[in-house]
């Protein structure tokens, strides 16, 4: 799971300027969908609660786009990862009509986008947490990447389920359309596996496809680069 193998020198290259309005066309599209989100919320403290983590990340992504610029998959990724989270913020995740859809065509007894926002919860930072690694750290190569990837994403998960501890703990039933646990007394432990199962897929699938749109990312980075050096 090498950060930057050799490449290719038949691998054609993307237009480098289609590629680099890619994040800020992201950003522009989640941004609308963001606040048209807020309009006919369901719950509006839950909206918050759901989407105060594209409201962080968003604009962090944005300020550190020139010092720490992200691979193009990791971009469209967190992008898809913040409308899952615009989604559920909007109808609460026990209520979104697609999940609901799913419920009844397969006779199950509780909506399954929560299950899925879960399964996304790991399936993203597990890139994110690979390409901060591969990028920061002596990890390239190692061995370890991969499990350590997946207990930063483990870790990241039980985060998450203590914020909604705290959530139930201090907002009493106010708290219950953020918690999403539909009656299932095990909803912390499959919100975990779930993340669990996510983090391991996304290695599996996409870890040679994140290593190609790092070595773009390196193109871009040293082309962007060597105008101003030769100055």
């Amino acid at each position: 799971m090498s950060a930057h193998p050799a490449v290719p020198a038949s691998m054609p290259a993307t237009p480098l300027p289609s590629r680099r309005r890619l994040p800020a066309l992201l950003a522009v599209g989640v941004s609308a969908a963001l606040v048209a989100s807020w309009f006919g919320a369901a719950d509006p403290t839950t909206w918050l609660l759901e989407t105060v983590w594209v409201m962080v990340g968003l604009p962090l992504a944005i300020a550190l786009r020139h010092r720490f610029p992200l691979s193009g998959l990791l971009c469209g990724l967190l992008a898809a990862h913040a409308l899952v989270l615009i989604v559920g913020g909007h109808y609460t995740y026990a209520e979104v009509p697609a999940g609901d859809w799913v419920r009844d065509w397969l006779g199950w007894d509780r909506n399954p986008y929560d299950r899925f926002g879960h399964l996304v919860q790991g399936f993203v930072p597990a890139l994110l947490v690979r390409e901060l690694l591969l990028r920061t750290s002596p990890l390239r190569g190692s061995r370890w990447l991969a499990p350590l990837t997946v207990c930063a994403c483990l870790a990241f998960s039980a985060v998450f389920e203590m914020i909604e501890w705290l959530a139930a703990v201090t907002g009493g039933q106010a708290a219950d359309a953020f918690l999403g646990t539909q009656g299932d007394v095990w909803d912390t432990q499959w919100d975990m596996f779930c993340a669990l199962i996510g983090a391991v897929c996304a290695l599996l699938l996409l870890s040679r496809v994140h290593d190609r749109s790092l070595i773009r990312l390196s193109r871009e980075t040293s082309s962007n680069s060597a105008p101003s050096q030769r100055r």
